[in-house]
């Protein structure tokens, strides 16, 4: 066969048809598949990110959320509201209500709910925290509490991707994607943004899609990979049996070449950028396993946690994050499905709060004597919170005012701040918008948020959209 013949051949070739006379690499074919494919040739080296050199002096590296999916109630977690407890089974004054949005109590009778459990004061600065919670107590100095967040979309969905995006419309990136895409990634081994997700007893768990981690219009290896929290955390992440990693670096090397004759022959990007996804996979079937192996994990760490680790819970997850934080991992979300309390709420809370507390306080404490907490920001809330009328034994959907904290990475611990009124209806003191709060958080990480931006359609957009300052009394 002459050399035109042969280069004919090979740009012919596709790849689909190496994988399925290979059972070996179907495994790989698969992983890759989970980093981006649309990106440019000059990206399937590791991403050193946009913001060259960041725009600020950054007070945080990484992030961590911890995402409470489904709008666990401020008033029995963060929100310490007195005169709602007065105001037990009366009716709401029409004055707080007339004309807003409330989501299934639509011409109804508004009767308020007090607070289902009580609140103490913890730590040396005394912040206001539900009994339910006594490790996040525990932690009450190194935290600080939002009290006054408001959000525009008062179903769960749309609200889970306006906290992601900064808006309710489908389709934009999301925060862990424009981070990865604006910093780059700390990783060769690992994706540069993993989603956990966890599953509770003891609430309605609303479905969680993929496209709250998708990287919308930016290019999609910038976009989150869910990790499993048991068994193989990625499919496909081992070797057949009988396959060695020696031969399976053989196929690698294999498809890489003939990907690169293809890419010599059409200039095609797609293609080159699929040839540094391959590469990635690979590392990844050494550096995963060792990621789940607990087993070198101290006792006194697991015991704080209250896990061996891998068991699908919220906690074990909370382990793993930090263990990916270690290695370099940009943007950690963990995703909480177990908050949508419409009714039993007083019940309900007593067990997701059991399925959270310990696991969000010892990653705090676990990053702090690691010294990571200082350049690790921890966010722990949902899409919305609650209302202070009763629906029926629960409460129905908020977005005027609802509360979160965050720790570490440039944050001020042990203070709260802003207000709701004095029934945890509507914010009123320092009030912050989720467009706030990604301002903030992109601040942190040393990048001004008007200046992250990627053209699309004829249009810069960015996480803030056209809005968003930077909440500065919450700055250490």
């Amino acid at each position: 066969m002459n050399q035109n013949a042969l280069n004919h051949l090979v740009a012919s070739a596709q790849r689909r048809t190496f994988l399925r006379q290979s059972s070996a690499g179907i495994g790989l074919g698969v992983l890759a598949s989970l980093f981006g494919q649309t990106a440019r040739a000059a990206e399937t080296d590791r991403w050193q990110g946009v913001v060259q050199p960041l725009h600020f002096a950054p007070k945080a590296k990484r992030v961590i959320h911890l995402c409470m999916a489904g709008g666990p109630t401020h008033l029995e977690t963060l929100d310490y509201k007195p005169k709602l407890a007065e105001m037990d089974g009366k009716p709401i004054p029409e004055s707080f209500t007339k004309g807003k949005p409330i989501a299934q109590l639509q011409g109804r009778e508004l009767k308020c709910m007090g607070p289902q459990h009580p609140f103490a004061k913890f730590g040396q600065s005394g912040q206001q925290i539900c009994s339910l919670f006594p490790h996040m107590g525990s932690i009450a100095d190194d935290i600080c509490i939002v009290n006054s967040l408001q959000t525009e979309a008062i179903n769960h969905d749309p609200a889970h991707t306006f906290m992601n995006t900064g808006s309710s419309i489908p389709g934009r990136p999301s925060m862990g994607s424009w981070i990865n895409y604006g910093l780059g990634c700390e990783t060769d081994d690992l994706p540069g943004y993993v989603v956990l997700t966890s599953l509770g007893k003891f609430g309605q768990a609303q479905p969680i899609a993929a496209r709250q981690w998708h990287s919308g219009f930016i290019p999609s290896r910038f976009q989150g990979v869910e990790f499993r929290s048991t068994g193989d955390p990625v499919l496909y992440v081992n070797n057949p049996a009988g396959i060695s990693r020696d031969q399976q670096q053989q196929i690698v090397t294999s498809v890489n070449k003939l990907n690169r004759l293809q890419a010599d022959l059409t200039q095609d990007p797609e293609t080159a950028t699929r040839i540094g996804a391959y590469e990635t996979a690979f590392r990844m079937q050494a550096s995963v396993p060792e990621l789940m192996d607990m087993t070198k994990e101290p006792k006194s760490v697991l015991d704080m946690y209250g896990t061996e680790g891998a068991d699908g819970s919220f906690t074990a997850n909370c382990l793993l994050a930090r263990r990916l934080a270690e290695r370099g991992v940009r943007f950690v979300q963990l995703y909480h499905r177990a908050w949508d309390h419409h009714g039993g709420v007083k019940k309900a809370m007593v067990g997701t709060a059991g399925e959270v507390d310990q696991g969000a306080a010892a990653l705090i404490k676990d990053l702090k004597q690691r010294d990571m907490l200082k350049d690790t920001l921890v966010i722990w809330g949902g899409e919305f919170g609650r209302t202070p009328m009763a629906q029926g034994s629960g409460r129905d959907h908020h977005i005027r005012g609802f509360s979160c904290w965050m720790a570490g990475g440039g944050i001020k611990g042990g203070m709260t701040h802003g207000a709701t009124d004095d029934l945890g209806y509507e914010a009123v003191e320092d009030v912050v918008h989720v467009n706030d709060f990604h301002a903030t958080l992109l601040h942190l990480l040393g990048i001004d948020h008007t200046r992250l931006t990627f053209k699309f359609q004829g249009r810069n957009f960015r996480l803030t959209d056209v809005a968003g300052h930077v909440v500065q009394k919450i700055l250490a």
